[in-house]
């Protein structure tokens, strides 16, 4: 019949050998598809009461408004939790990424500064997925960087199906710790009242260890709570099916040189020609720049800095691609990117002390501010790389490079916080002051309590005061999460009157 032949084929090779007929396969639509990932992944059975520990200890202890050593705490009870669910199966490069990134959440234990902090979290959340992740995988090294929150929202309906397992379970466990949280939870809210009205003290104590349970603070305790818990979920997630480890070099390199040469040593001479230029006007002085600019030093620096920036980004950027794609197979390519990429990155390098110098001219003739800080920091790290450039030229393997690079950038940010940099900037600018400079007190008094001491210390009154109280206004008691070293020791300066 004619409609036999849309379900058949005429048998050939090993078909037509033993006289089978081979059938068409269903319609693309018809096919069955697949099970999702979260229903074929098994989920350990320590996953579920970690990340529900770890949500309630968040809950309570992270202060989601201000720095604080809640922070801390509430990313070691989300290592701890994903430590005990997912055993035996952390490296140390592991370890080491973790405890970066609880260092810089403990930040907020030691620094008010919110714009600093607000720099310090996603870092560590960079920090703890790469501790997750691991090794290289074969995804990209941006999927590898927010790989947790990314995994978190995957493994909800993995953790909804062992939710409800757990909750069907014919022994009725869910059913039975309902009942003892319940009853613990009335016991404690029957008796704690009694007790605290019965002692002062104890009343106290109540009273700073308990917030005030309004609604807000209830949403805030639920919207936590998932959130942590989903963080600990995501990375069980992944630990229980990992990404496939990449290779260590990518063998998808281009067969000729002549693409890469040529435009490498265009941009050697060029940057060669800049460099001598430079050192011209570092002989030259200051006259040999007003003479040949019509600038100032300090319009000279401007005028020059940004476009060093995106030079130096961009550069960075063409040495990446060199690296990853340019062939290295022979011993004359291997020389070639050698010589061409080694000399590129020692130009650059002039480049970034350029950049730096340019910078400096310039906040010492207009003053010291949070941005200028923080691109200089920036360029510094552009010059570390490029090191970190220099010696993966060595043995020309650079699989290693970007999370080197990205390590570098969160120790840097570390570094920052050690040293204190609202701190810095105000010495550095009371110190233009103490040169006859003027000083813009308004942006002196917009910073965090982290200028405490140096404020104290150095401005006169009655601006010492003045400056103190506006750095002070609206600072609140801290409840014991939200406590900070840096704000806690700026509501014991004594203060006299402004004006």
């Amino acid at each position: 019949m004619r409609g036999d032949a849309g379900y058949r084929a005429a048998s050939s090779g090993t078909g037509g050998a033993t006289g089978g007929v081979a059938v068409a396969a269903p319609p693309v639509l018809l096919r069955q598809l697949p099970p999702p990932k979260s229903a074929t992944v098994p989920l350990p059975p320590a996953v579920l009461p970690a990340a529900a520990i770890a949500g309630v200890a968040g809950a309570l202890m992270l202060p989601v408004d201000r720095p604080g050593i809640g922070w801390l705490l509430a990313g070691l009870a989300v290592a701890v939790a994903v430590t005990v669910a997912n055993r035996d199966r952390f490296t140390a490069a592991s370890v080491g990424w973790a405890v970066l990134g609880l260092a810089l959440l403990g930040v907020g234990t030691f620094r008010a500064s919110g714009w600093l902090f607000a720099l310090c979290v996603p870092a560590a959340v960079v920090a703890g997925s790469l501790a997750v992740v691991g090794p290289r995988t074969v995804h990209s090294v941006l999927y590898d960087m927010v790989a947790l929150p990314f995994e978190a929202l995957r493994a909800v309906p993995w953790a909804g199906r062992g939710l409800g397992r757990f909750a069907a379970r014919r022994d009725g466990v869910a059913r039975r710790i309902a009942l003892a949280v319940l009853g613990a939870a009335v016991l404690v809210a029957v008796f704690v009242p009694l007790l605290a009205s019965a002692d002062a003290a104890f009343a106290a104590v109540v009273s700073a260890v308990v917030p005030d349970l309004s609604p807000a603070v209830l949403v805030r305790w639920c919207v936590v709570f998932a959130v942590v818990a989903l963080l600990v979920a995501g990375a069980s997630y992944f630990l229980a099916a990992p990404a496939p480890e990449a290779e260590r070099e990518s063998p998808k390199r281009t067969k000729y040189g002549l693409e890469w040469t040529v435009p490498l040593v265009v941009l050697i001479v060029l940057f060669s020609v800049f460099v001598a230029v430079r050192l011209v006007v570092l002989f030259g002085g200051t006259g040999y720049v007003l003479r040949t600019s019509g600038l100032t030093s300090a319009e000279y620096a401007r005028s020059g800095f940004w476009q060093l920036c995106a030079v130096t980004v961009l550069t960075l950027a063409i040495v990446s691609a060199a690296l990853r794609w340019a062939p290295n197979t022979t011993k004359a390519d291997r020389l070639r990117q050698r010589v061409l990429l080694g000399a590129l990155s020692a130009l650059s390098l002039v480049l970034v002390g350029s950049a730096l110098s340019r910078m400096g001219t310039y906040q010492e003739a207009y003053g010291f501010t949070v941005l200028r800080l923080l691109v200089e920091v920036c360029e510094l790290w552009f010059g570390a790389v490029f090191v970190l450039v220099l010696i993966s030229l060595v043995r020309l393997r650079s699989s290693w490079l970007p999370r080197a690079a990205i390590g570098t950038a969160a120790v840097a940010l570390l570094v920052l916080a050690v040293l204190d940099p609202e701190r810095l900037i105000a010495g550095a600018n009371l110190d233009r002051a103490a040169a006859g400079k003027p000083l813009d007190h308004r942006y002196l008094a917009g910073f965090s309590a982290d200028v405490v001491p140096v404020v104290e210390a150095r401005l006169p009154e009655p601006l010492r005061t003045c400056v103190l109280r506006q750095v002070l206004t609206g600072d609140a008691v801290d409840g014991w999460p939200a406590w900070n070293l840096a704000r806690a020791s700026a509501r014991d300066v004594p203060l006299g009157r402004c004006g």
